[in-house]
């Protein structure tokens, strides 16, 4: 299978919801997202962008999934994989892995 360049977004914001008070804020979830990505599919290329659900980019698709997080009270951070939720809340690693082998990422 061919490996596709993934794309993976991570919605959050500064503030923790009030449901998620006891885990990593959305900014620590990407951080942490990005190393394990890279260190479970290594020199396999992939792009990881960290959105501010208040304040999100001029792009209308990110804006319009940053407003949806926001009016659905979704528990973030909200982690997409190519426009598709992954994870929310408390993302788990073994999820976003093997959607990446579906597109092709192969763990070392």
């Amino acid at each position: 299978m061919e490996q596709k360049l993934v794309e993976i977004q991570v919605y959050g914001a500064e503030q923790l919801c009030a449901s998620c008070v006891n885990l990593p804020s959305a900014k620590e979830t990407y951080e942490w997202l990005e190393a394990a990505v890279a260190r479970k599919f290594p020199n396999q290329p992939f792009t990881i962008k960290y959105v501010d659900i208040y304040q999100p980019p001029e792009d209308e698709a990110i804006k319009l999934f940053a407003e949806r997080v926001i009016e659905e009270d979704m528990f973030y951070p909200v982690v997409l994989l190519e426009g598709n939720i992954v994870g929310e809340g408390n993302p788990k690693l073994k999820t976003i892995f093997s959607e990446l082998e579906k597109f092709g990422y192969k763990a070392v």
